[in-house]
């Protein structure tokens, strides 16, 4: 039997992906939207059985308070997190705020499904292997990791990093010329440039790197000039 969800991401593209493919697998989706902050609103006015919330920062302070308000307007509503790998920090926040689950971004759908059925059933929908590596990570702190999103980064000119948030934002071609006042051609090479550089194959896989390596809120970073330009 089908889940009735929400399904809520900080970028809408992601947000509409994933809902297209559990509907495909015969669940409900209520809505589909973003950002985050909207998910309890969402979540409020539809009354799913589950919510999917995906962020790219959970230790942020304050990303989880959508789980709070749900869980005190809402309690039946069981939420489930999508997220990178989990800091200490980020996966205890998840869990405090009062959410059921806590699924990588890069999980296959089938993954994603299970999370759904065990929050809906009032169980912890978690992977034993992400507790344990983030209280190996508590016990024995490793040294910061390879900086992919950085390499990644480094790969693309300044407006390929526009075209890049404007992609993860869902704006088509036309859509990304207009606002960037460059011909459809011109953007559309733009795209195809971005997609090879980032070694994917779609639009949807460039928005999901993006997301899962931290790169887009890199991207947004450099975006609006926190970063030293280079040459376009």
């Amino acid at each position: 039997m089908g889940v009735r969800l929400v399904v809520v991401d900080d970028h809408r593209l992601l947000a509409e992906a994933l809902a297209s493919a559990l509907k495909l697998r015969g669940h409900r989706v209520l809505a589909a939207g973003a950002p985050c902050a909207s998910a309890a609103e969402l979540v409020i006015s539809r009354m799913p059985e589950v919510c999917l919330l995906g962020t790219t920062q959970p230790a942020e302070p304050g990303v989880f308070d959508p789980v709070v308000r749900i869980k005190r307007e809402r309690p039946t509503v069981s939420v489930v997190v999508l997220g990178p790998v989990p800091s200490p920090r980020g996966i205890a926040a998840a869990f405090a705020a009062g959410a059921s689950g806590y699924v990588r971004h890069d999980e296959r759908i089938e993954g994603v499904e299970r999370a759904m059925a065990k929050a809906r059933a009032g169980e912890v929908a978690v992977a034993p292997a992400l507790l344990q590596g983030a209280f190996t990570e508590l016990l024995h702190p490793v040294a910061e990791p390879d900086d992919e999103a950085g390499r990644l980064l480094q790969m693309l000119t300044p407006r390929e990093v526009e075209v890049l948030v404007r992609v993860a934002d869902g704006e088509d071609t036309r859509l990304i010329a207009a606002r960037m006042g460059i011909a459809s051609s011109t953007a559309r090479t733009h795209v195809q440039r971005v997609l090879m550089k980032l070694g994917v194959g779609s639009r949807l896989e460039a928005a999901a790197l993006a997301a899962r390596t931290g790169l887009l809120e890199r991207a947004v970073a450099e975006r609006n000039g926190r970063r030293p330009g280079s040459a376009d």
